[in-house]
């Protein structure tokens, strides 16, 4: 079986090109023919010597993940479905803003947290992604812009580990995948610019403190444990304490002074002034540097539950703000295409549920189709 290059962060294709014979060096200049020019045919790379191209044929490849479809909203927000293999399948969400523009990227296919609120986690866990499929959104997102805007400028400014998964549940993964988005030779995004959102996984918080600190975001959605337990399941493994004093920990190497804690807002379960005052003390009895995000719940049937109304979410942002706590309300992008915070399903089986699907898909399945055939079509 060839090795696909995505998998390789910086160092691992150094040590991929010294396995094949060839100088460190060569992974440089191959680093950037994939991640900054997007190139998957190594007859393109001419700066290559023919030699090393040869090799490359025989041992390597450059392969993206099958685009199933693509839906865009009004708002200018896309949605991709991406196929990953026996029936499963992930999403990607880019997000234009007039200052950045945001891709959203998911670690697994499915999730095993099964936070009540999220659909993703309502149809259950598949598998881990590998770091080449998680650095294809990426790969694919980036350079379909630049494509489409006519562009040799870097269009994605920033990357949030917030589609489909828990990322800390496949650190092995993500951590390569990470520096290959920082490394100048790569995508070169400012640590600032990637943040990785938790539900409270503490050890591999710490572990990441260490290998890679990039800016975190932790999924809180209730002041008290045992609201989170009900909300976040993980939490009956990682409570509040050890979670707000993980975060402590982590500030300590964080790329940014605070957390951002975000909270979905759902009518009657933690949206009353009551859990705003408890949050408020939780922040200030741990002492966390943190701004708090209030996202606005987008309701999928099988949750039981509604969004709050809008005049509750800005009693309780307000009640924050004035508490001192920084407080922002997440405005909804991509909902009619169900690319809203929490509405990423893609379709998935859960394998602790032989034989049953949990979802199914809403949008037309077309053919899948190789991410480099996009590309081709769209220089055609």
């Amino acid at each position: 079986m060839t090795a696909n290059l995505l998998d390789f962060d910086l160092e691992g294709l150094a040590a991929y090109c010294e396995s094949l014979g060839e100088k460190r060096f060569r992974a440089t200049q191959l680093f950037r023919w994939i991640h900054q020019r997007g190139a998957s045919d190594f007859e393109q790379m001419s700066d290559l010597a023919k030699s090393l191209r040869g090799k490359l044929q025989a041992a390597a490849r450059i392969e993206g993940l099958p685009l199933i479809s693509q839906h865009e909203s009004a708002d200018g927000t896309i949605k991709w479905l991406f196929d990953v293999g026996a029936g499963n399948a992930v999403e990607a969400v880019f997000i234009p803003e007039d200052d950045r523009g945001t891709l959203c990227v998911s670690s697994q296919a499915g999730c095993a947290v099964g936070c009540r609120f999220c659909s993703t986690g309502h149809q259950g866990f598949a598998r881990n992604l590998s770091t080449g499929e998680i650095i294809a959104q990426l790969w694919f997102a980036e350079h379909f812009l630049r494509q489409r805007l006519g562009s040799c400028e870097r269009v994605i400014s920033n990357v949030v580990m917030m589609g489909m998964g828990e990322p800390l549940q496949n650190y092995s993964a993500l951590v390569p995948a990470l520096r290959t988005m920082l490394d100048d030779h790569g995508y070169g995004l400012s640590r600032r610019r990637v943040t990785v959102s938790t539900s409270g996984v503490v050890p591999l918080m710490d572990r990441l403190a260490q290998d890679c600190p990039v800016a975190l975001a932790v999924s809180l959605h209730a002041p008290s444990n045992p609201l989170r337990d009900h909300l976040v399941p993980l939490n009956r493994k990682y409570p509040l304490a050890e979670l707000m004093q993980a975060c402590k920990r982590y500030l300590v190497h964080a790329p940014r002074d605070f957390i951002t804690f975000e909270y979905c807002m759902l009518q009657g379960v933690n949206d009353q002034i009551e859990h705003a005052r408890a949050l408020i003390a939780l922040v200030r009895e741990q002492g966390v540097a943190c701004k708090l995000n209030l996202i606005p719940f987008n309701p999928f049937p099988a949750s039981g539950l509604t969004r709050s109304l809008p005049e509750q979410v800005q009693v309780f942002a307000r009640l924050l703000s004035e508490a001192g706590i920084v407080t922002t309300i997440r405005k909804t992008r991509g909902d009619d295409i169900d690319a809203a915070c929490g509405q990423l399903a893609g379709d998935v089986r859960d394998r602790t549920r032989v034989g049953e699907r949990i979802a199914q898909q809403r949008t037309v399945m077309l053919t899948p189709v190789p991410a480099t055939s996009i590309a081709k079509e769209l220089r055609s």
